[in-house]
């Protein structure tokens, strides 16, 4: 039977298997290192694990990474739509110009791996539902008071941005089946987490993952197993943003 850190070490043997031979100290500890401390570091399930870091490679552009992770991840049992799901969710996030190619990596990987596309539609809107809904989500994860406010304090000439963000990120993207709420949020933290420069959208993001029912202790998981992906600088920068929004008791 697979162990739960299987899959890991695989993913981790993959991505270092070339550099054995020219590298082989760093690839001895660091192929200790992400696949036993981080491990030990935190309680996430493995699917969610390989989701969180999915989402994290993304926005890294680690395309050569984020390939052989795919597979890793399908093997440790995310489905091909959770996969596509979190491909998608990064479209508003990190940018359509720097996920498509990540798009046609998942194509591939997926149709290696027998699955056949497209994948059956997620979409839970319409063109004339789309804002409605998505303002409706958004207030579900940012807070009503919140969302209220950024409309209220809006100007006129940027008012359509907000309008914007209500009706396409929320409304097209986190609208969508095939994964719950509560984990597009855990997505959406690691996806800014791994950005940098995002500091006051993370800040945003530990607190919507608090609405959504993400604790601390949750949030903490899912940094630490970003560390050998991101690095401890943006590591660091979650953790504060946590300790600022859910310090701890």
């Amino acid at each position: 039977m697979t162990s739960s850190h299987d899959h890991s070490r695989t993913l981790v043997a993959e991505q270092l298997a070339a550099l054995a031979a020219t590298d082989p100290e760093l690839v001895d500890y660091f192929g200790s290192f992400a696949t036993d401390e981080v491990l030990r570091g935190s309680d996430l399930d493995e699917r969610t694990r390989f989701m969180v870091q999915l989402a994290a490679l993304i926005a890294c552009q680690a395309e050569a990474e984020y390939r052989p992770a795919v597979g890793a991840a399908l093997a440790a049992g995310v489905t091909p739509t959770e996969v596509k799901e979190i491909v998608y969710q990064a479209v508003p996030y990190v940018g359509a110009a720097k996920t498509l190619a990540f798009l046609r990596a998942t194509n591939d990987v997926l149709t290696e791996h027998g699955v056949g596309l497209p994948l059956p539609g997620r979409s839970t809107t319409t063109p004339e539902t789309r804002a409605e809904k998505g303002l409706a989500v958004q207030r579900e994860i940012a807070g009503a008071a919140k969302v209220e406010a950024l409309y209220a304090s809006a100007p006129d000439d940027t008012a359509h941005i907000q309008r914007l963000l209500s009706a396409n990120c929320f409304g097209d993207h986190l609208t969508r089946s095939g994964i719950d709420v509560p984990t597009r949020e855990l997505l959406t933290f690691a996806m800014l987490v791994s950005l940098g420069g995002c500091d006051p959208q993370v800040k945003g993001h530990v607190g919507a993952n608090l609405n959504v029912g993400n604790d601390r202790g949750l949030l903490i998981d899912v940094a630490t197993q970003l560390v050998p992906y991101i690095g401890y600088p943006r590591t660091l920068n979650a953790l504060a943003a946590i300790d600022e929004v859910a310090p701890p008791k």
